[in-house]
């Protein structure tokens, strides 16, 4: 049995924990605070980073590792193409949506989500590498309904997560939609997503913990 490790709130928990799903693979569910110090939890992200996964084999980290591990693991139904080259254009945009567009966007999580503060000149510089980062990433988007084209990938298991977090985030924070604004219509994106069944139990889970957290 896998046990997936950190928090309903995290999107990249999310993206793993919707590979889970749709792969129909038992899994166990470990509430874990990110930044913890806790040895049994730094044995298995050295970084205090959520998620990961304890398995009989021992503990994995980082998502991309472990949605890696899991497509190996049991590998129907495919979340990878088995044409090399299509199995590569997945990995290019799930990289594009990890880390050009998320990574940029998290610096304005502080001041959109948590009552931090940003400066105006590193809000600026990020609104101008999202808006590039955004262009780019409209290249080689699909939509058409999913990421990567008619199926569904693991780079819909991070967009459906993230593309939300970078519009928002932007238009709390920088007063526009930089997704919305380049043409990019996560909106509909996430609302052909969300009728997976999926889907639905991360939404719901997440709002679940969201009230738990609130109530405390």
């Amino acid at each position: 049995m896998i046990t997936l490790c950190g928090m309903c709130l995290s999107n990249y928990y999310n993206k793993v924990k919707m590979v889970l799903l749709e792969k129909g693979i038992p899994f166990e569910e470990e509430f874990v605070r990110t930044g913890s110090k806790e040895e049994a939890v730094l044995s298995c992200s050295p970084l205090a980073k959520v998620p990961f996964i304890r398995t009989a084999q021992g503990s994995l980290c980082e998502s991309q590792a472990i949605v890696d591990y899991l497509e190996a693991l049991q590998p129907e139904p495919r979340l990878l193409p088995a044409d090399p080259w299509a199995a590569a254009k997945v990995r290019e945009l799930t990289t594009f949506v990890d880390l050009h567009l998320e990574l940029a966007a998290r610096e304005l999580y502080g001041k959109a989500f948590f009552g931090g503060d940003i400066s105006e000149a590193n809000a600026e510089r990020v609104r101008k590498l999202l808006i590039k980062n955004i262009a780019a990433f409209k290249r080689l988007a699909k939509f058409s309904p999913y990421v990567a084209g008619d199926s569904f990938t693991q780079a819909d298991c991070a967009a459906f997560v993230s593309l939300p977090l970078v519009g928002l985030a932007s238009r709390i924070v920088l007063g526009e939609d930089l997704l919305a604004a380049a043409g990019v219509d996560w909106k509909a994106y996430v609302k052909v997503v969300g009728e997976r069944p999926s889907a639905q139990r991360i939404n719901a889970d997440r709002k679940a913990e969201q009230e738990r957290l609130a109530a405390k």
